[in-house]
């Protein structure tokens, strides 16, 4: 008795784990994009697994319950989904695609609900559903190969990696074990506490910015005062598809300024271009030698601020108004970003960009990005 309280004190807040999940993705991703959607429905199907596994859960009777379990046993084909989408940039959902998941989820009703009513119809779409759930488990692991070299380049992309792997690896061996009629209370507390994992796994990866393991190196010219002065260069002999996304994201950056946009994060960003996030995190780091996504948008935002105090006419604009023009939240970031890059304080390069320079004074000191 207390180990069924115990799993299901767990169900419960993987349930609110999984919750948690669909309002970050739909939350942060204001615009409409399918990796967003389709990971949403990835954490709505986890809970629904959770509560239709659990202990109790009426599973003879097409009442009720039946969106729990269409939801769950619909999963594997979401999970398929998910992964194409995040892994090949050119994938484009279908309305055949809807009715592949709705067959699976039939599949389902009838195999978990159906033994009382049908019993060899519940067996067989049992057998069925046990093969293709197998089946969409690997097409999902299998969409690594598609974006492997770039996103084993950045720690979240090896994260996203993992991730696929555990949750295709926990589809296939539930479907094995009911292949295999292993009784499924024997594994219902494990399956929850990979489903927790799982669902901790998406939360840190949505919510927090893990380091990259190495450094970015710099493309010639990023360094140099050509590079910075009219923002950052282009990779030498990128791909036509990189070329592509660089000039969209130049246009972006530069005609449209959207580092200037409030809240602005590299999803956001990955959004407006549509590209995955591990994807355009490394032309950031790898193919414009960036060190991370903020050095990136703080080199636009500098440079607009320097332009701005440099400028005979905005003498009289305040400097924090300047700061948030250029896209900084408040003045004491600003001035922190500044004085790291120029060696001297915003005041300072105002009254030396009115004046000159003195004499006396150390030249402004430019920091590598």
């Amino acid at each position: 008795m207390a180990m069924t309280a115990l799993e299901l004190g767990l169900r419960g807040a993987v349930v609110a784990l999984f919750l948690v999940v669909c309002a970050v993705l739909l939350l942060r991703h204001a615009a409409v994009h399918r990796a967003a959607n389709l990971g949403a429905a990835m954490g709505v199907a986890g809970a629904a697994y959770a509560i239709s596994t659990a202990p109790f859960f009426p599973a003879t009777s097409f009442g009720w319950s039946s969106p729990f379990v269409a939801f769950a046993m619909g999963s594997p084909v979401i999970f398929w989904l998910w992964a194409r989408t995040i892994f090949d940039g050119q994938f484009a959902l279908r309305p055949w695609h809807a009715a592949v998941w709705m067959l699976h989820a039939g599949l389902g009703l009838v195999s978990y609900n159906g033994w009382m009513i049908w019993p060899d119809a519940a067996w067989t779409c049992g057998r069925v559903l046990g093969l293709a759930t197998i089946t969409f488990a690997v097409l999902g692991i299998s969409q690594i190969a598609k974006g492997w070299h770039t996103a084993v380049t950045t720690a979240r992309g090896r994260l996203l990696i993992a991730l696929v792997i555990g949750i295709g690896l926990q589809m296939m061996f539930s479907a094995a074990a009911g292949l295999a009629a292993i009784p499924n209370r024997s594994i219902s507390l494990s399956g929850a506490l990979g489903l927790g994992a799982f669902a901790l796994m998406s939360i840190w990866m949505m919510l927090f910015d893990p380091p990259e393991s190495q450094p970015a190196v710099a493309g010639p010219g990023s360094g140099g005062p050509a590079g910075r002065a009219g923002g950052p260069s282009e990779p030498d002999g990128p791909s036509p598809q990189d070329r592509a996304s660089l000039n969209q994201l130049k246009h972006l950056m530069t005609t449209e300024r959207t580092y200037r946009q409030e809240g602005l994060t590299i999803g956001v960003l990955a959004v407006r271009l549509g590209l995955p996030e591990y994807r355009l995190r490394t032309l950031i780091n790898d193919g414009l030698g960036h060190r991370n996504f903020n050095a990136f948008v703080n080199r636009y935002r500098l440079d607009e601020a320097k332009a701005a105090l440099g400028d005979p006419d905005q003498a009289e604009v305040p400097v924090l108004t300047i700061a948030l023009d250029a896209g900084f939240q408040s003045l004491a970031p600003f001035n922190r970003a500044f004085k790291a890059d120029t060696g001297v304080t915003p005041t300072e390069y105002r009254r030396r960009a009115m004046t000159g320079p003195a004499a006396n004074d150390p030249p402004e000191i430019g920091r590598p990005n």
